[in-house]
C-alpha cells in the first residue's frame, strides 16, 4: 500500500475578520500529483504556505512523512508549537516554487542552487556544484550556469526555481501557480516539464489554473471555494462529471488551450487540452 507522504487536517487560517482556511483536510500520497484549483481569493496560495508553515495556520495540523511541521499533538493529546529550528529542519523535505520565482538577483543561476545545500544542509560545495550542474543539464539550462537571472526568460527563470528546490532534495514538491507570471507561448514548455516531473515520480501538490493540464497530470484534483474544500477526487471524475454547482460554475467560465499529457506518456502522444 503506498504510505501517505502528505497529511493536512482541520486546517484553518484567518486574516483579522476575513477567513482564509475552513476546515481543510486532505492527504497526498507518494508518486501522487494533486492539483488544487478554485476562483482567486479562495484560499489556494496561503493553503500551500501553511502546509510549508511560511504563514503559520491558526488550527489543524500538517505531517508530512509522518512528521508533524509547525504544530503537533503529543502522545498524551496536549498541542505544541514547534521551534524556528524544528520547523526548519522540516521544511528541506518539502520544495516550493512561488509564482514570482523569487530567483536571488544578485546571484547567478548557479549560485542560486548551491546556496541552499551549502548554508543550510552543510553540504561540500564542490558535491552541491555537481549536483546543481547535472540538473542545469537535465533541465536544458547548463549554459546558463553564470549568467543571472535578469538575462534569463520567464521560461528559464522557472526552472531554475525548480532547480534550485529539487537542489535540496525533497520527498514533495509544492508548486503555487507555476505558469501565472509567464508569457502565454512559454506556459507549454513548463507544463511540459512539470508533467516530466510527475512521470519520475515525483510528489507534487500544485496550485493551477491551467485546468486541461490538471485534468491530464494530476491524481486527484482538489476544489477549494471560499476557504472550503468544496469537492475532490479523481481528476477525471472531478472535471468532467462535478456534483458541486459552484465547481461546475468555475469550469464553465475556464478555457484552456495548452497541450499536455498524461503521465507516462511521450511527447509525441501529447493531445490538445480543452
Amino acid at each position: 500500500m503506498t504510505k501517505t507522504l502528505l497529511k493536512v487536517s482541520n486546517l484553518a487560517k484567518s486574516f483579522g475578520g476575513a477567513t482564509a482556511l475552513r476546515d481543510i483536510s486532505f492527504d497526498v500520497a507518494a508518486g501522487e500529483v494533486v492539483c488544487i484549483i478554485g476562483p482567486s481569493g479562495c484560499g489556494k496560495s496561503t493553503l500551500l504556505r501553511c502546509i510549508n508553515h511560511l504563514t503559520a495556520p491558526d488550527s489543524g495540523f500538517v505531517e508530512v512523512a509522518g512528521s508533524y511541521i509547525g504544530r503537533e499533538r503529543k502522545a498524551d493529546g496536549k498541542l505544541r508549537m514547534q521551534s524556528h529550528r524544528e520547523i526548519d529542519r522540516m521544511r528541506p523535505k518539502m520544495g516550493f516554487v512561488f509564482q514570482q520565482f523569487n530567483l536571488w538577483p544578485h546571484l547567478s543561476v548557479l549560485e542560486n542552487i548551491v546556496k541552499g545545500p551549502i548554508k543550510v544542509q552543510k553540504r561540500p560545495r564542490a558535491e552541491a556544484e555537481e549536483q546543481a550542474l547535472a540538473l542545469l543539464q537535465r533541465f536544458g539550462l547548463r549554459d546558463k550556469a553564470h549568467m543571472f537571472p535578469s538575462s534569463l526568460s520567464g521560461g528559464q527563470k522557472q526552472r531554475v526555481a525548480i532547480a534550485r528546490a529539487l537542489a535540496m532534495g525533497p520527498e514533495l514538491m509544492l508548486f503555487d501557480e507555476p505558469t501565472s507570471a509567464l508569457d502565454p507561448e512559454i506556459v507549454k514548455e513548463v507544463l511540459l516539464f512539470l508533467r516530466e516531473l510527475a512521470d519520475s515520480g515525483m510528489t507534487m501538490v500544485i496550485v493551477t489554473h491551467e485546468i486541461g493540464f490538471a485534468r491530464h497530470v494530476a491524481d486527484r484534483v482538489v476544489f477549494l471555494d471560499r476557504g472550503y474544500v468544496a469537492e475532490a477526487g479523481p481528476s477525471n471524475d472531478v472535471l468532467s462529471n462535478p456534483t458541486n454547482p459552484r465547481l461546475r460554475e468555475f469550469l464553465s467560465q475556464i478555457t484552456s488551450d495548452q497541450p499536455a499529457a498524461g503521465k507516462g506518456s511521450s511527447p509525441a502522444a501529447e493531445q490538445p487540452i480543452h
